[in-house]
């Protein structure tokens, strides 16, 4: 599906921001809601004992869903036996080593084990996935954990070119592997529906999926939803249940929504999910999905970002890459961004620029091809304002390399969020250069972008007007001129104003 740049961002938003609510509730998990207030970060740990910034199982059996939709690339869709087989292996073998599965899907993946060994086979496959999960809710009258919602965001991405209808049916399925209680089926169908509408149109509206149910199911769910309206997270004391995991992510979206707009709003909404106490990393992790898709990658603040990871191997940049994948619908794409390991800009002149910044000569101001140089010049950190392939930086670590999505046009459809996305890279800089880092900073050429974020920082260190800082950078950079939406954004841009580490609107 060809898809623009706000949708694009916002796809790539999707994955990215589920596991950082996944991340950012992991330790608090199980625990009492927290105050207002209350400072929430990646701080690892937890009942499972993750490290800071790791997601949990919420993002890592997400992981199965998108990769296998994105290798089959199969007009069948996500219900075809050889697509759900893909996903169900993939389950068992990370429970293998899973620091956490939840109570009911290790019950079923035992069970299918048990299912496939009774056949002679060494690997189950999906019919014995459904079989079990079939069985544990006969067994036990109720299946309607949140083990399904959780990891469901994929599939909304995969049918972003498909009717919702077929989109509802297909989360049905998926959740049926593990899930077969109606509340989890309609639960993840619904999530999905809200997501395939807010990647394509930005809006956030949960209620889009409900004239695809029954007329009495939509009635269930419509005052299910305004209850969450009128609630807090904390409210919803059993939110491990399908139900109140949905009714804790969107009373947290929906709160948050009333005071804040853009990547405020994704903050706020996530913070105050995990304030919301109990099953804390899940609840993140499903409002993380809706409003990944509705405020994109680039409202994803760096802070968050940076370290995130978890199983099987995967940084954010690798979600990012899985989320614009399917939703481009081609498959992998190995030789071009953001897959590729290099980026060729052999056809752009006058990349080679390398400058310090005027206000700290800790700072290198330079062009693409100045990334060639990074040890030579024992710079530490790098903060990219273009795109980059996976290899292009192999002399920094990737916690030290700091990238940002923001296109030189003054086009108000090229850029997501152009004056959080200048700020944050700005933070960034002064991020790495209060840990001791030296710092490149860089774009293609050094004459828009460039320039643009090293005022702001210019402005920060010198306590300057990021317009005086800005000459002073142009007296180092001669070529410098940020375009007309970059001039604005440092007009209004006042000296010493918080950056966007600490205020993200």
């Amino acid at each position: 599906m060809i898809l623009n740049p706000l949708q694009n961002d916002r796809a790539a938003g999707v994955l990215v921001a589920m596991a950082a609510g996944d991340a950012l509730g992991a330790g608090y998990e199980f625990g009492a809601p927290l105050p207002d207030g209350a400072e929430v970060t990646m701080k690892g740990g937890g009942p499972f004992g993750f490290a800071p910034s790791e997601w949990t199982d919420d993002t890592s059996m997400a992981i199965p869903i998108a990769q296998a939709l994105l290798e089959s690339s199969s007009a069948a869709g996500s219900g075809s036996p050889a697509v759900l087989t893909m996903i169900v292996r993939a389950w068992a073998a990370w429970a293998t080593d899973a620091k956490d599965v939840g109570a009911q899907t290790s019950s079923v993946i035992a069970a299918a084990r048990r299912l496939a060994s009774a056949a002679g086979r060494d690997k189950v496959h999906a019919a014995d996935f459904t079989a079990a999960a079939a069985d544990f809710h006969s067994c036990t009258g109720r299946s309607a954990g949140n083990g399904s919602l959780m990891r469901t965001a994929p599939l909304a991405l995969a049918y972003l070119d498909r009717d919702p209808a077929s989109l509802m049916a297909e989360a049905a399925v998926v959740s049926a592997l593990t899930h077969t209680d109606p509340d989890a089926q309609e639960a993840c169908g619904l999530w999905c529906v809200a997501i395939r509408k807010a990647v394509l149109t930005g809006e956030l509206d949960v209620r889009a999926g409900l004239p695809l149910l029954p007329p009495g199911r939509a009635a269930v769910w419509l005052k299910r939803i305004e209850r969450a309206e009128r609630s807090r997270p904390r409210d919803f004391e059993h939110n491990g249940w399908v139900v109140e995991a949905l009714q804790g992510a969107w009373s947290a979206i929906h709160l948050a929504g009333l005071s804040t707009s853009g990547p405020a709003h994704l903050r706020a909404s996530l913070e105050e999910a995990v304030r919301g106490g109990r099953d804390t990393d899940t609840v993140a992790a499903i409002a993380g999905g809706l409003l990944g898709a509705a405020h994109g990658y680039t409202a994803v603040p760096f802070e968050w970002r940076r370290s995130l990871h978890g199983w099987p191997g995967l940084h954010a940049r690798d979600l990012m890459t899985l989320g614009m994948e399917l939703a481009r619908g081609d498959g992998r794409r190995d030789h071009v961004w953001p897959r590729a390991a290099h980026q060729d800009y052999s056809m752009w002149g006058r990349t080679d620029v390398l400058v310090k910044h005027p206000h700290d000569d800790g700072v290198w101001l330079g062009g693409v091809r100045s990334l060639a140089r990074v040890a030579e010049l024992g710079i530490d950190a790098v903060v990219s304002l273009c795109r980059l392939g996976v290899e292009d930086v192999p002399d920094v670590p990737s916690c030290d390399q700091a990238t940002f999505w923001v296109v030189d046009s003054a086009e108000a459809g090229d850029n997501g969020q152009p004056g959080f996305v200048l700020r944050e890279a700005s933070a960034a800089v002064e991020l790495f250069r209060s840990e001791g880092k030296t710092v490149l900073l860089h774009c293609v050429r050094a004459e828009s972008r460039t320039p643009t974020v090293a005022a702001l920082y210019g402005a920060t260190v010198a306590g300057i007007d990021p317009l005086r800082a800005l000459e002073d950078i142009r007296r180092v950079l001669p070529a410098a001129q940020p375009n007309q939406l970059f001039l604005k954004l440092l007009v209004k841009t006042n000296a010493g104003a918080p950056t966007a580490a600490t205020n993200p609107t």
